[in-house]
């Protein structure tokens, strides 16, 4: 009888410390069931809030067990059967030996902004998605725009205010800010994503409360002149010759879409495809693919445009590099769409992280 060929070895690392923890969760579930169990060996890892790393018994149960996001918590495992590594704020061993490829299905700060790459890259594991550098210029949505227009790709007008600076004069760069980008307007926190923190300024009277929120989230806050139009996806996969799918809409039931609209109610309609003649979404995907070279990206990403009313003028909104898994998530249903059905993409995604920790290896020889 032949020998059986031995499974890859997966460690999906779910959780974090971010305020994306819960949709981490529902991102990892997803991932899982769609690994093929006669191909891969699949070991949970979670992260708490606090930082402590899960591993043994069932983490993704433990950490849903304590989630308040609808779907997540049904009874599951608490902690308590768990067993928690001697020290709770160092990355099991598992990581650095017997891992063939981490698959992290990590959202925002400590998880897509480098520093889960950065160790992965120190111990030398292969991993999906985006390097180093990458992924910290992508979360950053400051630096993300700054090298995206230095690039010649088409941004909105923002403009960067620190939360020192909001702290010592809330009233003055509430007023100072409202008169560089004009209403309605976008507040965003730099370093988060599934609209998270984010809020949608009307009038003078609400820019100090949304700059507030996003204060809590971080440091930097990005505020971005409003644009009443289409908000168009695209999904992007591959390494040094990238892809791109056909795109997708959404169309929010609120205002925008909201973490709520993502994760929650369900709300939001979803069209995929997108009603774009080919000469724009050739154009869109062009956009797509250049944002993600211009970047220097791995793996995947989700590439976010809005497409003005009236005047049909595109802008680039976001770029995501660790964009959601959940059953409904734009990225895998446009891949979906476009002919790559979930459990061959996440085969793909961990042949990419394969292929260029070998490329690493082999120093280009």
């Amino acid at each position: 009888m032949a020998e059986q060929p031995r499974k890859i070895k997966v460690a999906v690392l779910l959780g974090g410390q971010s305020g994306e923890h819960d949709v981490s969760l529902r991102s990892a579930k997803t991932i899982i069931d769609a690994l093929d169990p006669a191909r891969y060996e699949v070991v949970p890892v979670g992260i708490t809030r606090e930082g402590e790393w899960l591993t043994n018994g069932d983490p993704l149960a433990a950490l849903a067990s304590q989630s308040t996001m609808p779907g997540l918590n049904s009874g599951a495992a608490g902690t308590n059967d768990l067993v928690k590594i001697e020290s709770s704020k160092s990355p099991p061993s598992a990581l650095a030996a017997g891992v063939d490829v981490v698959f992290p299905a990590l959202h925002g700060p400590m998880g897509e902004d480098g520093t889960i790459q950065g160790l992965l890259e120190l111990s030398g594991t292969a991993y999906v998605g985006a390097g180093v550098l990458g992924s910290a210029m992508s979360m950053d949505k400051a630096i993300t725009k700054t090298i995206l227009t230095q690039a010649g790709l088409p941004q909105l007008p923002w403009v960067q205010v620190l939360r020192s600076e909001f702290k010592r004069n809330p009233q003055g760069i509430a007023v100072h800010i409202g008169s560089k980008t004009g209403f309605p307007c976008f507040v965003k926190p730099a370093n988060m994503g599934s609209s998270v923190g984010i809020s949608k300024v009307h009038d003078p009277s609400e820019m100090e409360p949304a700059l507030s929120l996003a204060a809590h989230y971080d440091r930097k806050i990005i505020v971005e002149r409003g644009v009443e139009g289409r908000e168009i996806e695209l999904a992007v996969l591959g390494n040094e010759d990238p892809i791109v799918s056909i795109a997708g809409e959404v169309r929010p039931a609120g205002e925008f879409y909201d973490f709520n609209a993502k994760y929650v109610d369900d709300s939001a309609e979803l069209i995929i495809p997108a009603d774009l003649d080919q000469q724009l979404l050739g154009y869109l995907q062009e956009l797509a693919i250049a944002s993600f070279q211009a970047l220097d990206l791995a793996g995947m990403a989700r590439v976010d445009f809005f497409i003005e009313h009236g005047t049909d003028h595109v802008y680039l909104n976001e770029v995501n590099t660790l964009p959601g898994f959940t059953s409904i998530s734009m990225y895998p249903m446009l891949w979906a769409a476009s002919g790559i059905a979930l459990p061959q993409l996440v085969d793909r995604l961990i042949e990419l992280a394969l292929e260029r920790q070998d490329d690493k290896q082999r120093g280009g020889s």
